[in-house]
């Protein structure tokens, strides 16, 4: 895998999980990341764990869904590192599995809002600063569930459904500025906020159902972002890429 030294790269929730897994991968490999969560804590918590390489890193603690607050510290943030070479649309609420009839207008309205408006908001963020260089990566956080959907989680699947939707729609709106578009779509993989207390059992039996066995680690869905980073994937654009252990094929 190639080098990402000097490249600016934008996480939105990188305070834990997956984000924050992207955050420590990419500084390692060079790059100089803005670290982006609504949660003050998990930012320093991954600031912490990035700071021991040569990178540069920059801390911003707002909601993605706040343009004008989102907008003006990402602004500011590439006054002193650069304009973003890559942005990863990470940030994104999950939810208990609910009936058609449960999900009210509040939930679903918050739903697409951190994980279909957010990305909006980031990427308009940083999009001037790509077309100007003539460069850049978008990659946007997908799902398995929006994929295949669910039984019970209608809302979660559609909003990440969208997500590959934006993916192949900006991928062809953007490519006269060699910007690329695409998605990871992960499987069961182990984080804060899907791997809750009490769900041992539970988890034990879904992997009975993947076809690998048992769940993914967090690397697994970051290399598959490092890869979609670099000039490795220089030819690839609209795609969507599924670390799942072959539950969706």
């Amino acid at each position: 895998m190639s080098s990402m030294e000097g490249k600016v790269v934008l996480i939105t929730g990188a305070g834990s999980g997956l984000g924050q897994n992207h955050a420590v991968l990419l500084a390692d490999r060079g790059a100089n990341v803005i670290v982006q969560d609504i949660n003050s804590d998990g930012v320093k918590e991954t600031m912490s764990l990035v700071s021991g390489n040569s990178a540069k890193s920059y801390a911003i603690v707002c909601d993605v869904r706040a343009t004008d607050e989102f907008t003006n510290q990402i602004n500011d943030a590439m006054r002193d590192l650069g304009n973003v070479d890559v942005l990863v649309n990470n940030a994104g609420i999950s939810s208990r599995q609910r009936s058609i009839e449960e999900i009210d207008d509040e939930i679903l309205a918050e739903m697409f809002d951190v994980n279909v408006k957010g990305a909006y908001v980031a990427t308009k963020a940083v999009l001037g600063g790509m077309k100007e260089k003539n460069w850049g990566r978008i990659i946007n956080t997908a799902s398995i569930f929006g994929m295949a959907g669910t039984g019970a989680g209608s809302h979660y699947c559609s909003a990440k459904a969208a997500l590959i939707g934006l993916t192949k729609a900006w991928a062809k709106e953007l490519a006269p500025w060699n910007i690329l578009v695409n998605a990871v779509a992960p499987g069961f993989i182990p984080t804060p906020m899907t791997n809750t207390p009490g769900k041992e059992a539970i988890r034990a039996e879904r992997n009975k159902t993947i076809p690998l066995g048992h769940e993914g680690e967090p690397n697994d869905i970051s290399h598959a972002v490092a890869y979609f980073a670099s000039e490795e994937s220089k030819y690839v654009t609209g795609q969507v890429l599924s670390p799942n252990g072959g539950i969706v094929i």
